[in-house]
């Protein structure tokens, strides 16, 4: 009597149950020690690995709630369908506005992204110029990255990093009067101001921000990816000279009609 059959639908149990797994949860899943069996299951079933916790964790993509950028988080383990971490950072960077230096993208992804930018740079698959004495990533192609940088130049949202605080050791004081500010403000307003602070702080500001303001991470890193893709609409802000006319000016139009 030969082996008993591996049951592949073991796995789809396993991660519809847990969202994502470990390699080792995997095998006890599927009752084998053979790491060749569990990706010739995992073949046949499309899947993807984390770009976070250097591939460790392993979820269905059918199972992955990605936001507009393309990646999602269960438990702080990061998802991405671009790929792996290498292949995301890219796809972040050619698709970008204003190009990214290495401290927004971290904060972008929410994991640490050096070496990877580096090696995309060497194999020349990114380009990388100081603007502003800060190394920024661009597109390797000439129209989008020529664009990139004309936006980046003249962006008018450009924050000097050196300068980021720490939510840890802020005063009492100081956290209050952000979340009363922060509840003066509509649903949108909170959400850009939210990623604007998140930005401020760099790595893991999303978190941080979503710790003290009591939001969804995602609501802030949505915000922060508005903020500064140039994408918000300014709608319902009065241009220069519209609005009611002053008194005085009502006045003065009044009387002189009076006297013609």
């Amino acid at each position: 009597m030969g082996p008993k059959p591996i049951d592949p639908n073991s796995i789809i149990r396993l991660l519809n149950d847990n969202k994502i797994a470990t390699l080792d949860e995997l095998k006890q899943a599927l009752k084998t020690h053979s790491t060749m069996t569990v990706f010739r299951k995992l073949k046949a079933l499309e899947y993807l690995s984390s770009y976070s916790h250097r591939g460790k964790y392993y979820t269905l993509y059918e199972i992955a709630d990605f936001d507009d950028s393309g990646i999602w988080s269960y438990q702080s383990v990061w998802f991405s369908e671009h790929g792996n971490l290498i292949e995301t950072a890219k796809e972040f960077i050619d698709e970008s506005t204003a190009g990214f230096s290495a401290t927004e993208l971290e904060s972008a992804l929410h994991v640490q992204v050096k070496q990877p930018l580096l090696k995309l740079y060497q194999n020349r698959r990114i380009d990388r110029k100081k603007v502003s004495g800060r190394y920024v990533y661009f597109n390797v192609e000439p129209k989008k990255q020529k664009s990139q940088i004309a936006l980046r130049k003249q962006s008018t949202l450009e924050l000097d990093l050196d300068l980021s605080y720490d939510i840890q050791t802020l005063a009492d004081e100081l956290k209050a009067a952000i979340i009363l500010f922060y509840s003066l403000l509509n649903e949108k307003q909170r959400r850009l101001f939210a990623g604007l602070e998140s930005f401020k702080i760099g790595h893991g500001g999303d978190k941080r921000i979503a710790d003290l303001l009591d939001l969804d991470v995602h609501t802030v890193a949505k915000g922060r990816r508005e903020i500064f893709s140039g994408s918000v609409q300014f709608k319902g802000v009065r241009k220069k000279g519209s609005g009611r006319t002053s008194v005085e000016k009502k006045f003065r139009r009044s009387s002189q009609e009076s006297n013609d």
